[in-house]
């Protein structure tokens, strides 16, 4: 491993620049502003049939700068940490005076800003070797090939970096955090001319301790490939079907998407009228965890200053709150939730950090045990989902289910429903693991659609 480079992880600098640029642009007149400054530095390498394919480094600091006069704002940016100030600020300045009025725009209260910055333990300052990299990809390529059926690699890869921001405003706050992020792929392709079929695995943490062995990570992207040779059609019908886990989180990203307040505000969203309503069965629950230690999503502030905490969207099957910034929440007269994230060219908007759906009760195996017939999904393809209306049809593959087992594979399938119906009749698994930024258990859910011959 490498010794840490410790000027990587010191973000005075980048701190002293924001406050810098927010001091120069209230000096050119603005009425209030913020300043952001994004770190960030990768390395990766991708491996096929032993040999390095591509190895890739990068690192970079990028500035943004927030201004407003009255009620018109400006974003500008640069990844010039020594620029001019003064000429960025005068630039955000004028941009702002010429900018339409937008009643929401405005720096977060006071009142709602951080003060305390937990230690969520996102930092792995042991930063691997390239070397390091290439061994973890021919090791995780290895076990793939080792699997018997599979034909060839698609590709193993092995990645770290680091990435933070600093945030400074001209209310006073000041802020920085940093996290690491590990991770290992594999690519394996089974069979053989169009008889083909190929799947993946792959492992992410902030710390290179918590990932999977890339020897696991190969043997299962290997299996899966195998798994999938000699795939079915089926006849259209409506059946029960299962989410495997590595897909299942599709389902809550769904919910938060819908639960986005920029949609709700915009009345582009199919639960705008859901506020306290049950659209869910009893018990389900869904976290949104800003604060949990070690998660890939984890912040102890969001995007305007203000202090992030763990949110319940759905609690006991009722939606409950909204995901909102500062101007999204001023527009339906309700509180920020701590949820803005921001780049350096943007303006603040409403998104997620660590969600996860609560475990159920039953096993999975228990989950299918009375299913006849229906269909385990693996994998999803394509974005078919009407966030306005809730409509919902995606192609599909994975395994059919017979009499509580999983059987022969299937693909080139459609799953389609309504999202409020499938989420009514959703069911977890109590396999729930927090591998994923979005995460959930095994699903179980009624009478969708699959489209098949």
């Amino acid at each position: 491993m490498l010794a840490p480079v410790t000027s990587l992880f010191d973000q005075s600098a980048l701190l002293e620049r924001a406050e810098r640029l927010v001091a120069a642009a209230r000096a050119a007149g603005a009425d209030a502003a913020d300043a952001v400054a994004v770190r960030s530095l990768s390395l990766s390498v991708e491996v096929r049939d032993g040999a390095v394919e591509e190895s890739q480094s990068a690192e970079g600091d990028d500035l943004g700068l927030r201004v407003l006069i009255g009620k018109r704002q400006a974003v500008v940016s640069s990844n010039e940490l020594n620029g001019d100030a003064a000429a960025l600020a005068a630039r955000a300045v004028a941009m702002a005076k010429a900018a339409p009025e937008n009643e929401y725009a405005g720096l977060a209260d006071e009142r709602l800003l951080a003060h305390d910055f937990p230690d969520l333990d996102l930092i792995d300052r042991d930063l691997p070797t390239v070397k390091r990299l290439e061994d973890l990809a021919r090791a995780a390529e290895a076990a793939a090939l080792s699997v018997k059926g599979v034909a060839k690699s698609g590709g193993a890869s092995a990645s770290a970096g680091i990435g933070g921001m600093v945030l400074a405003t001209s209310t006073g706050f000041r802020g920085a955090y940093l996290g690491s992020q590990h991770g290992i792929s594999m690519q394996a392709i089974a069979g053989e001319g169009t008889g083909m079929e190929t799947d993946y695995d792959y492992t992410a943490a902030p710390h290179a301790a918590d990932l999977e062995s890339p020897e696991k990570i190969g043997r299962s992207a290997g299996e899966r490939a195998v798994a999938r040779l000699n795939p079915r059609k089926v006849a259209t019908r409506k059946v029960p079907v299962v989410f495997d886990p590595r897909i299942a989180g599709s389902i809550v990203s769904h919910l938060a998407g819908a639960a986005n307040g920029a949609s709700v505000a915009r009345k582009t969203s199919f639960l705008r009228d859901k506020m306290g309503q049950k659209i869910f069965a009893d018990g389900i629950v869904i976290i949104d965890d800003p604060l949990r230690k070690r998660g890939l999503r984890s912040r102890p502030f969001d995007g305007e200053g203000v202090a992030t905490r763990r949110l319940a969207l759905i609690e006991d099957g009722t939606l409950r709150s909204w995901l909102l910034d500062c101007a999204t929440a001023r527009e339906l007269s309700l509180t920020t939730t701590g949820h803005a994230s921001r780049g350096t060219s943007s303006a603040p908007s409403p998104s997620p950090s660590n969600l996860h759906m609560a475990a159920g009760t039953v096993t999975p195996e228990a989950l299918i045990a009375d299913i006849k017939d229906g269909f385990y999904v693996t994998d999803l393809i394509g974005m078919g989902v009407n966030m306005v209306t809730g409509d919902y049809s995606r192609g599909a593959s994975g395994f059919w289910i017979e009499n509580g087992a999983r059987t022969y594979p299937v693909s080139e399938v459609t799953i389609a429903g309504h999202l409020l119906d499938m989420f009514r009749s959703l069911t977890p698994a109590n396999d729930l693991i927090f591998r994923y930024g979005t995460n959930a258990p095994t699903l179980r859910l009624e009478g969708l659609t699959v489209a098949g011959q």
